[in-house]
This record gives C-alpha cells, structure tokens and sequence, in this order.
C-alpha cells in the first residue's frame, strides 16, 4: 500500500517536528488510541457521507477516544483534538494508522531503537526475557522495545520480528527446514 504510505508520511513527519523529542511518547499514545478507531470500517463509511460533516466526524472520533461520554477522565489534548481535525478536513481518517506507524517510526529512529514482537508457544517469565532481549539488543545493535505473544502452533521455542528482520528459531521453522530437506 504505498499509496496510503506517501499520504501518511507528511502528516507523521509534521505531527513529530510539532511535538518534539520530549513529547513524542505522550502523542504516540494518544495517536495509537486515534488510529484504533479510526481502523473501524463503519466509522470510515459515516466519515465518506457526503452528509455528514467533518466537524462532527471529529466530535464522534473525539467522544469515542474519550470514553464516550468524556468524563472517564480520558481526555485528549488539544494537539490531538487540533491534528484531528486537520486529518478529517483532508479526508484522510483511513490514513491514521498508517500515521501512527510511520509516527513511531520516526520516535524510534530518533531514540535509537526499534519495536520488536517476540512469538512464543509458551509464556516467557520476566527474567527470561530480560535475557532475551540483553541478547537481541547485542544481536540487533540497538535497543527493543519487546512485546510478547504467545503462538502455541510454534510447538516450541521464539521467533522474533524486528522490523522486516525475522529470526525463526522455533520448532516447527525446524520441522519445516527438515521437510525441506527430505523433500529436496
């Protein structure tokens, strides 16, 4: 989808030099929580209604992005509310979440570091993956971010994706490669 990546990427690259180093995280959890809904296939169909206006598409994202009834105490700043609005105004609601991505994509680059998933068949317990990551971090050359989930049809050990990198040490990559093999 390069398309909606080239449409992206001026508001990521705005929306960062607005907020800066220091309030990069802060817009980044507000923009997160702005891209989820904004991945709603009914809230993208009401936005497109021509008889709908853009001011109220804005109201109805910002009342869900506040709970719904704006007194859970969810309160998005006015920066958001602002970019929000420029967002709808230019018709590109569907664009947020690949905002977003290309967002903390630019947040990682300036801190040095990058996102990493980490798919494992079992639960990984704290001490392990703080091992874990020592050693990817050592591996990779730079500082993670882990997230973990658990895919019980790995049957056993990690894969790990960091960027478009994939280390695959699982069982069944094993039991593939092994399939392979036989079959060459």
């Amino acid at each position: 989808m390069a398309e909606l990546a080239t449409i992206a990427r001026p508001y990521a690259d705005a929306l960062f030099k607005a907020t800066g180093a220091e309030q990069a995280g802060t817009a980044q959890a507000w923009l997160d929580g702005l891209a989820t809904i904004a991945r709603d296939p009914q809230l993208l169909q009401l936005a497109s209604d021509p008889n709908v206006r853009d001011d109220q598409v804005v109201e109805l994202v910002g009342s869900i992005a506040q709970g719904g009834d704006g007194n859970s105490g969810n309160v998005l700043p006015e920066a958001a509310l602002n970019f929000l609005r420029i967002v709808v105004d230019n018709g590109r609601l569907a664009a947020l979440p690949e905002i977003a991505s290309q967002f903390k994509s630019l947040n990682n680059r300036q801190s040095g570091s990058a996102d990493a998933v980490v798919y494992s068949a079992f639960p990984i317990d704290d001490a392990a993956l703080q091992d874990l990551s020592d050693t990817l971090e050592k591996r990779f050359d730079r500082k993670l971010k882990l997230s973990v989930q658990e895919q019980p049809e790995l049957i056993g050990g990690i894969r790990i994706v960091v960027g478009d990198e994939v280390l695959d040490t699982s069982v069944r990559a094993r039991l593939e490669q092994m399939k392979l093999a036989m079959n060459a």
